[in-house]
C-alpha cells in the first residue's frame, strides 16, 4: 500500500530524530529517513506475552525521538491484542494524546490506504 501511494520511502530503517542528533528503528520514514514527514511502525504477533510488551518501549522510543511534525501511524494486528488489554490501552492513550496519529488493524486496511493518500496531499509529499 505505502508503495502504492508513495514513490519516495525508506524501509526499515533509523530516522532522523527531533534534533537531528540521533536516531531511532522504524519499520518506513517517508519521504525519507533523513526528513520522516510520516513514520509507519507494523507490529504483528501470533502470540501474547512479553513481545507485546516490548511494542510499548518500541513505541515509547519513536514518540520520544520523532519530530513534533512528523506524522505517526501504527499498524498492528488485534487479535493477540485481547489478552494484553493493559498494553493495547497504553497504545490507545498514547493515539488519545496526539502522539499516535492514528492505529489501524488489518480490517482497517482501506482506512489505511485512505489516510495514507490524504496525507501524501496534506504534506505535499511527491506531488
Amino acid at each position: 500500500m505505502i508503495k502504492d501511494v508513495f514513490s519516495s520511502y525508506d524501509p526499515r530503517c533509523r530516522f532522523k530524530g527531533l534534533k537531528g542528533l540521533s536516531t531511532e528503528k522504524a519499520d518506513f520514514a517517508i519521504p525519507s529517513k533523513d526528513d520522516p514527514e510520516i513514520i509507519i511502525e507494523i507490529k504483528g504477533y501470533g502470540a501474547t506475552g512479553s513481545k507485546q510488551t516490548d511494542v510499548i518501549g518500541d513505541i515509547n522510543r519513536i514518540i520520544q525521538e520523532k519530530r513534533h511534525d512528523t506524522i505517526f501511524l501504527l499498524f498492528t494486528d488485534g487479535v493477540t491484542w485481547r489478552s494484553r488489554k493493559s498494553d493495547f490501552r497504553k497504545l490507545v492513550d498514547f493515539q488519545n494524546e496526539g502522539y499516535i496519529y492514528r492505529i489501524y488493524t488489518k480490517q482497517m486496511s482501506s482506512d489505511f490506504l485512505k489516510d495514507l493518500r490524504l496525507l501524501k496531499q496534506e504534506k505535499n509529499i511527491g506531488i
